[in-house]
């Protein structure tokens, strides 16, 4: 990596360096991998140009202060659900310190475009901003400026800046420090407490719950990937979009992958039910208890389950169905433990039964849940039973009209939920409360 100065006339008329970061053929050929996931080409290009900043502000950084200590492990950068709705540089991490950086494609530019995202959402909100100037074509990068976070802010009530229609502020470069030697001793003495940040809400998930009648019709809208979230959502809408995980990697589906575009609508309540709504701990139910929301929703709990082969059953409904599960080569350990809870879909009478045990046995510590669904009446035409967890639809089944009831399993992490839906047709549905495992 090489380093060279020029000096060129300041914003208030006196002279400061610039030193431009030569990017290694490496970055080039990393930054092309990490834009290319990218379905919009304009987003595409501005991943590309922030992949360029990104790699070039770590090796100024490096050969500037090596005793810094860089954590790029939640970048946004690095994350192309986030990467698609950001335009800019996101948590990267330097001495405890989060920055910001703002990639820009001109020396000449005596404005700064941020979006909106990283100004005013506290999740998005870092230290420190900094802008870093890549020229392309010529393969290099300057350290161009930087502002503190309550500077910014300040910066802004005093101009009496407003965001764009596209959810940008546009800042003028003279309000930025343009000697990047400041930045360095910034992050060499300061201690990150000394710069206040916004704390950030209790309340999202109320407020999505409040929301998510209005996202459900709303998002996807946004399948095209040239569609922005300010062409369809209001920016309460976009902000709850954004400090979702589970939501931008559902609108980055959308708009990669369109033959999933139907399936994903389908999905999409799925995903809102589990951020929304609380979790069942099918955890306790190994301690032969049920959490308050299981109580709530009048589950009750099985006897002990010994192996399938000797399972004892409170109802005679129960010893009918390990009957066909040991025909199936279903085994059911003997730490298993289950409940059940009456529940009707369309004046249906259904009842669940839900068992679960943990896996330790596998590299990574899981857990099954085993479901079984049954009538006394046989299910009618068009009931379907659906599981999901964070990422997709892992069982959609058409159960066989006429039948007295159905089972699947499913296995996750422990920190992985599952979202169970029974759908009659295209209007009737019932969502159950995400089912969690947590000792």
């Amino acid at each position: 990596m090489t380093f060279y100065s020029t000096t060129q006339p300041g914003l208030d008329g006196d002279a400061f360096a610039i030193e431009t970061i030569q990017l290694s053929d490496d970055a080039i050929e990393q930054a092309v991998h990490l834009a290319q996931p990218i379905a919009n080409e304009e987003r595409q290009w501005q991943t590309y140009l922030n992949a360029l900043a990104l790699f070039g502000f770590e090796s100024w950084l490096t050969e500037r202060s090596s005793e810094l200590t860089v954590n790029r492990d939640r970048t946004s950068l690095f994350n192309s659900a986030t990467a698609n709705l950001i335009e800019a540089v996101c948590h990267l991490q330097v001495n405890g310190f989060n920055l910001c950086l703002i990639a820009q494609g001109s020396l000449s530019d005596d404005q700064v475009s941020l979006p909106r995202t990283v100004v005013d959402i506290p999740e998005f909100i870092p230290h420190f901003y900094v802008v870093v100037d890549v020229q392309e074509e010529e393969e290099t990068a300057v350290v161009k400026g930087f502002i503190s976070y309550p500077q910014l802010i300040e910066h802004r009530d005093t101009l009496g800046l407003t965001p764009e229609e596209d959810w940008t502020y546009s800042f003028p470069l003279d309000g930025f420090d343009t000697e990047p030697s400041h930045l360095l001793l910034e992050l060499r003495c300061l201690n990150p407490s000394a710069i206040p940040l916004p704390p950030i809400p209790s309340d999202r998930r109320l407020q999505l719950a409040q929301m998510r009648s209005q996202l459900e019709i709303k998002l996807p809208q946004l399948q095209s990937p040239t569609s922005q979230l300010w062409h369809h959502l209001t920016w309460e809408q976009a902000t709850l979009v954004l400090t979702r995980s589970e939501l931008r990697t559902w609108l980055y589906q959308l708009q990669t992958d369109p033959q999933s575009q139907p399936t994903l609508r389908n999905y999409l309540s799925d995903v809102l039910s589990r951020i929304t709504r609380n979790v069942i701990n099918v955890g306790h139910w190994l301690q032969d208890e049920l959490d308050e929301l299981a109580q709530e929703l009048s589950w009750q709990l099985l006897p002990s389950l010994t192996p399938a082969t000797a399972m004892r059953s409170p109802t005679a409904e129960l010893d009918a169905i390990v009957q066909q599960l040991e025909y199936n080569n279903v085994q059911i350990p003997p730490q298993a433990k289950g409940a059940y809870r009456n529940l009707q879909v369309a004046d249906i009478p259904l009842r669940l039964y839900a068992i679960t045990w943990p896996l330790l046995s596998a590299t990574v510590p899981e857990w099954a849940l085993l479901l079984i669904l049954g009538t006394q009446t046989g299910f009618p035409e068009g009931l379907t039973l659906e599981i999901s967890d964070q990422t997709e639809i892992l069982v959609e089944q058409e159960l066989e009209a006429n039948s007295s009831y159905f089972f699947t399993r499913v296995v996750g992490m422990w920190q992985e939920t599952f979202v169970v839906t029974i759908r009659l047709g295209s209007d009737i549905e019932h969502i159950l409360p995400p089912f969690g495992f947590n000792l």
